[in-house]
């Protein structure tokens, strides 16, 4: 077989991240194996230094017409989350069976107002990053004048702070604010994604997130900013979409961070349980 030939299966890197382990008792293979694909995504998550202490969610629908999500228990670092700890709850953000763990309800409202409006959202992760807070708090939200920033030209929607996101009644308004639109900066509070898989979501995500940090550096520094001309910031953006350099592009970038992740794990820190 030759290299090119070989190319293909190395690009599915990320399918070769799935441990052939069997599901607890009672639970279908579907659902564990999307907790165990969850699980590896709050543990690189909390290795990039995305984490607010215990504060934040990544939510994912588990397959079936009962539209029930599973989150991370609340009050446990991201590097503690696993497969099996994760709670399955309603699409109000309660437990749908017995769980030791509490949930932070009143952290769905961010996470349920994207799920019930948007069909193809699967996956929502919401960020309180330092660098993206930031860029949150700007009157003039995220620049379009960098590698990163550029790659997401008309893509970025916004939405105006409310105060702590526990009210019901602001989530038909954080839906609106979304639109159809992928990734959102919730003013003076942080940034969201969504997507219809997990490696999709994380990507756009990890796009705004450097997006935002290479902003904040660069406001940082004196001088004047170098700014691209919309024709440049269009076609980036094009480009980006076209994926001309690896069709399967998320996948392959989560892939090489779980590889990482997967490299360091013991017995007692593998989420894969």
């Amino acid at each position: 077989m030759t290299e090119r030939q070989a190319e293909p299966a190395a690009r599915d890197a990320y399918a070769a991240c799935a441990p052939d382990l069997p599901p607890p008792a009672g639970m279908d293979s579907a659902e564990w194996a999307l907790r165990i694909e969850l699980a590896g995504l709050y543990r690189v998550v909390h290795h990039l230094g995305w984490c607010d202490q215990i504060f934040n969610h990544i939510t994912v629908r588990v397959p079936g017409p009962e539209r029930h999500f599973l989150i991370n228990p609340f009050g446990l670092r991201y590097d503690e989350v696993t497969a099996s700890n994760l709670v399955r709850v309603d699409r109000d953000g309660h437990p749908v069976a017995p769980t030791p763990w509490p949930v932070n309800a009143a952290g769905f409202v961010v996470h349920g107002a994207v799920h019930r409006a948007r069909e193809d959202a699967h996956v929502v992760m919401h960020t309180h990053t330092r660098a993206g807070m930031a860029v949150a708090c700007k009157a003039e939200g995220l620049s379009h004048d960098s590698f990163y920033g550029a790659m997401l030209t008309g893509e970025v929607a916004y939405h105006p702070f409310e105060g702590i996101t526990v009210h019901p009644g602001e989530m038909e308004r954080l839906a609106a604010s979304l639109g159809l639109r992928s990734l959102m900066i919730l003013r003076n509070h942080g940034l969201l994604a969504c997507g219809p898989d997990v490696p999709t979501c994380f990507f756009a995500m990890w796009l705004l997130q450097r997006a935002c940090e290479t902003q904040c550096d660069a406001q940082a520094l004196a001088g004047p900013h170098a700014l691209l001309s919309p024709a440049v910031r269009e076609r980036t953006r094009e480009d980006r979409h076209r994926s001309v350099v690896d069709p399967q592009l998320a996948r392959t970038v989560l892939a090489a961070l779980r590889r990482e992740i997967d490299a360091g794990l013991t017995q007692t820190t593998d989420y894969r349980r």
